[in-house]
């Protein structure tokens, strides 16, 4: 395929298993084909058609397609758990809280980690309490080369990567990917939460969409669209805790299940 909006096709072998993944043009992964099991597994339905067209000219004979299979408690049941490899006690901002702990702060000049904590602790917060809606979250998830998640949020809505930005009575402009806080320089931070978001796909073999939440902005401005990332405020975090429909309660315990486990993410 050719043009700005063309699928690569890219052969990988993970696992001992031969696999096609199925790409954007910006590197994020919409489907793969198994082999072993001739499934295509599509985390984006409305691109059904696209990926099948993709992978036309490498596939041969019939192929099953669908959403990622759940992991069934018999295989998460194989996963014996060490309390060193669970995340689930991580606190919001657990790799900060450690990093001030190794490093104190020295001198006057204010500690730009402080504002980054209070902003996860903050939102970190407000996702833990839609837990009794049926929602899970997990903080500070890292990922290999030293990035992380700031919050995971699982539940009947689906999977969230949420990033947490300090705003604190600062003004937001966003013109996707860029992201302008104040009179800073606007960086790409959408692009990193998609990427984010994608590598999180790829550990969970399930469709992980990036949230960038802003912690008490002055004003938020978004004159365009923006693909794929949902921009909220703090004071809208309870919004996502409404949605519904996606995943069923057994696979909200399966997927939580999978994603606190470090050995998940060590391989994205």
């Amino acid at each position: 395929m050719s043009g700005p909006s063309a699928l690569r096709v890219i052969p990988t072998r993970r696992h001992g298993r031969d696999r096609l993944y199925v790409c954007l043009p910006d590197g994020a992964n919409i489907a793969w084909y198994d082999r072993e099991t001739a499934r295509v597994n599509l985390l984006r339905e409305d691109r059904r058609e696209a990926v099948l067209a993709a992978l036309r000219p490498f596939v041969t004979g019939p192929v099953t397609v669908g959403p990622p299979p759940v992991p069934t408690p018999a295989e998460l049941a194989r996963l014996s758990l060490h309390p060193d490899d669970d995340l689930a006690p991580n606190r919001p901002g657990e790799a900060l809280l450690v990093s001030v702990d190794r490093d104190p702060p020295h001198g006057l000049r204010p500690d730009p980690r402080r504002r980054a904590l209070e902003a996860e602790q903050t939102i970190g917060a407000a996702l833990d309490a839609l837990d009794g809606a049926g929602w899970h979250t997990l903080h500070s998830l890292p990922l290999p080369g030293g990035d992380r998640i700031h919050h995971l949020l699982i539940g009947p809505g689906g999977l969230f990567a949420v990033h947490a930005l300090n705003a604190r009575r600062q003004r937001v402009h966003v013109a996707d990917p860029m992201v302008a806080l104040g009179r800073r320089e606007p960086v790409p931070l959408l692009r990193r939460l998609r990427t984010e978001a994608s590598r999180a796909s790829h550990a969970l073999t399930a469709e992980v969409r990036p949230v960038l939440a802003l912690l008490a902005p002055a004003r938020l401005n978004v004159p365009g669209p923006v693909r794929e990332v949902r921009v909220l405020t703090d004071a809208d975090l309870d919004g996502l805790g409404r949605l519904g429909g996606v995943l069923k309660p057994a696979d909200v315990e399966a997927l939580h299940a999978m994603a606190r486990d470090r050995r998940t993410w060590l391989r994205v």
